[in-house]
């Protein structure tokens, strides 16, 4: 058989596994094995599960995971969420949509700090959907700006995401979370005028709440400095190149822990519980990281990038035309696989691709990160949207995705955007150097 049709084989057997239940890391990594050993050789299958495992989970980058991991699962039990979302509502509420408003901030505040989308869902569902429920906002709408604010998590920084795709390519961490700043306020930027904009078509979806005066949004304000120090410490580090992105994550971690001690919202009993978390997420996401690089590594020894770089060069197709037949590629496989599986996956196969067209490796990581943050909210898979109906279960799935479409033209927008004006993902990491 020729390249096509065994990645075509391998691609399906992927699927299929997958329709069956079986997690995405394990689909992939037997996948990869079989073809390896049928079409390389046993010994080499044999090599690499002994070897690959090793290799890359042994890598000094990766010890930045947990620790940032730690320091959301910190934020996350010392209740930040939760002073974000009342200080945005101090100062948005009053404002027709102005709770969805302050849901967008709140998450992108969040995001600053969990670097997961999963973990910005979750939690800010908790906080803000009963809360706009109460002043009458409409059910979709409600759970929809949350599902939208909680993709935010993989791209302001610190982004985990960010750190596998640094590792995956060679790229510099440090750059790659200067870069997702900009596109992050971008992105922010546009959600708060799809709102605006859905708010003055239908106004029963979402109302206004009270004004609160200007004394309370002060007090409330102050309840977040810490925050915005432990913000301003990470990524003001990294732009000051102070310490590099794993030191930022010791710091960040840290910084989480004394604030949840000094709030006293952390006893011995979440603190064990806070580590354990931390371990059984580090471990999955390694074993989905085991899984890609074998599945990646079968496609490489089967040719299928160069087999790629060939295809485009014999119909000519310009990098623009490449760079939107990846995004119709990344629509495609968003209905069917969440972010990370979809990072590990493809970037392997694109990223040469790519680079040989001219496009800058950190510009790339943003683009993908920012495809992939589309596929978190859209059907048939949306894993934001079933996130946030685990937490709130009387919520309908279908109202939800009705509600979603305001969001999902603002992702197109900003996506569109970074392509049509590269600098606005480029210009902080090159001021950094």
């Amino acid at each position: 058989m020729g390249v096509w049709e065994i990645a075509a084989i391998s691609f399906g057997g992927v699927f299929v596994l997958m329709m069956t239940g079986m997690p995405i890391a394990l689909a992939m990594l037997l996948v990869g094995l079989a073809g390896i050993w049928t079409n390389i050789s046993e010994r080499t299958a044999m090599g690499m599960i002994g070897q690959l495992p090793i290799n890359a989970t042994m890598s000094y980058e990766l010890s930045v995971l947990p620790m940032f991991i730690l320091m959301g699962v910190f934020v996350t039990r010392s209740r930040m969420s939760e002073d974000l979302y009342r200080l945005c509502h101090g100062f948005v509420g009053h404002m027709r949509g102005g709770l969805a408003a302050a849901t967008i901030l709140a998450c992108g505040g969040f995001s600053a700090l969990s670097g997961s989308s999963i973990a910005t869902a979750a939690t800010m569902a908790k906080v803000a959907v009963p809360e706009m429920r109460r002043y009458g906002y409409s059910d979709g709408f409600a759970a929809s700006a949350v599902a939208a604010g909680g993709t935010l998590g993989i791209l302001i920084p610190p982004s985990v995401i960010l750190v596998l795709y640094g590792i995956a390519t060679g790229t510099d961490i440090g750059a790659l979370f200067l870069a997702g700043v900009l596109p992050g306020i971008l992105a922010i930027l546009l959600y708060l005028a799809a709102i605006r904009i859905t708010a003055s078509i239908d106004p029963s979806r979402a109302p206004s709440a009270p004004r609160l005066p200007w004394s309370e949004r002060i007090s409330r304000f102050r309840s977040i400095g810490p925050i915005l120090l432990l913000f301003v410490a990470i990524i003001g580090g990294l732009y000051l190149g102070v310490f590099t992105p794993t030191e930022a994550g010791g710091v960040g971690a840290t910084g989480a822990l004394a604030f949840a001690l000094w709030r006293r919202a952390l006893s011995f009993r979440d603190f064990v519980a806070s580590l354990v978390e931390t371990v059984l997420t580090t471990a999955s996401l390694f074993l989905v990281l085991i899984g890609a690089l074998v599945f990646s590594n079968f496609m490489n020894l089967i040719g299928l990038p160069a087999a790629l770089s060939d295809l485009i060069t014999s119909l000519g197709l310009g990098p623009i035309a490449v760079i939107l037949a990846i995004f119709a590629v990344y629509l495609v496989l968003g209905m069917f696989m969440e972010s990370l599986s979809m990072i590990l996956l493809t970037v392997p196969i694109f990223f040469p691709i790519v680079t040989e067209m001219g496009f800058d490796p950190i510009w790339f990581g943003i683009f993908a990160v920012m495809v992939t943050e589309l596929s978190l909210i859209t059907p048939p898979v949306g894993l934001n949207i079933f996130v946030i109906k685990s937490v709130i279960s009387d919520l309908s799935v279908g109202k939800i995705y009705r509600g979603i479409l305001p969001f999902v033209l603002a992702d197109i927008v900003r996506i569109v955007t970074i392509i049509a004006v590269p600098w606005i993902v480029l210009v902080v990491p090159q001021m950094a150097r």
